[in-house]
């Protein structure tokens, strides 16, 4: 296909990424009820490594890795482990859409890693951009925090994780093509998670223990890893035909299709200054975009 034919494949790809992510979050509010946040998250790499060991092996990609790879893929699983431990831990409580929205503070996360720990250049304009979302996300947590107690910070912890899994994503693509390294991202981050959840286990730490799901919670918990598995290859396929300056405004997508599922399967609707919140940091995220590709746009002027 030429450059042109690539884009569309890529922004459909993104898109099917948007209707299928929020599928995560329904499924770990469904087994959440019943299990516990650490059995839950163990489910989703167990049901991705089952999943991913035959499409690797179809497709023929090699099993091996080097010792770089090797420490930037449990690190990458350890991130993960905490992105996905937060946001099931704060959807057994609160609404998918209020959660999804504090959340969605990782570009600016993203932003502020690069400033101050990789020395990149961010301009003011951004950096107003990325309080201006910061306050955005304090709409949605100040009732949530009213309403849910601490449980509305939770989301933070997925921001930060996300945004370092990106950034340890981006390493790694260098070394590893994006189907393994979903496959070696399940089993680091399995046996991560054994001990933890073995001492969680023993020191009686309510949500960070193992407990064998019963009946129809071990099909969500599936459902975690499955719909895991399926969005992110989506995704990842989707940055491989189109720039990611193209595709990153549709990311803002995911909150109406978690909102919708969030009120066709448990009722829940955002109030009104949650909408006040999702409107500032969508805005905010889309000018941090539009900067980044003016920031592009210059680089390659001046190369």
């Amino acid at each position: 296909m030429s450059h042109q034919d690539r884009i569309l494949p890529g922004i459909l790809l993104m898109l099917g990424f948007c209707i299928i992510a929020p599928l995560i979050d329904v499924a770990s509010k469904l087994a959440a009820q019943a299990v516990p946040v650490g059995t839950v998250t163990l489910g989703r790499y167990v049901a991705q490594l089952l999943l991913m060991v035959p499409i690797v092996a179809l497709l023929g990609h090699p099993w091996g890795m080097s010792r770089r790879a090797l420490g930037l893929t449990f690190a990458r699983a350890a991130v993960s482990i905490l992105s996905t431990y937060s946001f099931v831990a704060a959807v057994q409580h609160m609404p998918i859409a209020d959660a999804l929205a504090i959340a969605f503070v990782e570009p600016f996360v993203i932003l502020f890693i690069g400033r101050f720990f990789m020395g990149e250049e961010v301009g003011p304009r951004r950096i107003g951009a990325s309080v201006v979302g910061f306050i955005g996300a304090l709409f949605v947590i100040q009732p949530s925090f009213a309403v849910f107690g601490a449980v509305a910070l939770y989301p933070l912890g997925t921001a930060v994780g996300f945004a370092l899994y990106i950034l340890l994503t981006r390493a790694l693509s260098r070394h590893m093509h994006p189907v393994p390294m979903n496959l070696h991202t399940a089993w680091a981050a399995i046996l991560i998670l054994i001990p933890i959840l073995a001492l969680g286990g023993q020191l009686e730490i309510g949500q960070m223990r193992f407990e064998a799901p019963e009946g129809i919670f071990w099909l969500w918990c599936f459902c975690v890893g499955l719909a895991s598995t399926v969005s992110h290859m989506s995704m990842s396929y989707a940055l491989k035909y189109a720039p990611s300056s193209t595709l990153a405004p549709l990311h803002y997508f995911e909150m109406l299709t978690a909102t919708l599922f969030g009120y066709l399967v448990f009722g829940d609707f955002p109030n009104a200054l949650t909408w006040v919140g999702i409107g500032i940091i969508t805005a905010s995220g889309l000018y941090i975009i539009h900067r980044e590709r003016l920031a592009a746009k210059a680089r390659a002027a001046r190369a």
